[in-house]
């Protein structure tokens, strides 16, 4: 048991790291993009900068859903590449089909795995609403008076 939360607590760490130096990339793109943003049109604009970062975040979660199969794989809780991974995707986005299960052994890596996902889904979320909030009171706060 002890085993399987040091091994889940790293992973997890590290997922957060990956996402911390993504959302680290997005504020960086957000800023240096802000003059361009703030010109009209506006809704093109901030369209584009949701599907960048939305485009950002899927790459963070799938790298992250990969690092769990990997993890998988190494201590050989799956033999075959596709269980691991799919099974690593149905924790992570705790759908839990459950019909792949995890030997009783390695269990609590399923739900830190679950635990991951929540937690990498919130913070993908305030990211998102972050960065348009933050274009769009730019965009407003860049319309000159038109009275």
């Amino acid at each position: 048991m002890v085993v399987q939360i040091v091994i889940g607590t790293g992973v997890i760490l590290f997922s957060l790291i990956i996402a911390g130096l993504a959302f680290w990339s997005i504020e960086t793109g957000v800023s240096r993009a802000s003059p361009w943003l703030v010109k009209k049109p506006s809704t093109p604009k901030l369209m584009a900068v949701l599907l960048a970062t939305a485009f950002v975040l899927l790459l963070v979660m799938t790298a992250t859903v990969w690092i769990w199969a990997l993890i998988f794989l190494r201590l050989e809780v799956f033999v075959q590449q596709e269980a691991a991974v799919y099974f690593s995707i149905v924790a992570f986005t705790t759908l839990g089909f459950g019909d792949i299960l995890l030997p009783s052994e390695w269990r609590i890596l399923g739900g830190m795995t679950a635990a991951n996902g929540l937690l990498n889904m919130g913070l993908y979320t305030a990211v998102l609403v972050e960065a348009l909030r933050r274009v769009r009171s730019e965009q407003i706060r860049g319309i000159p008076d038109e009275h």
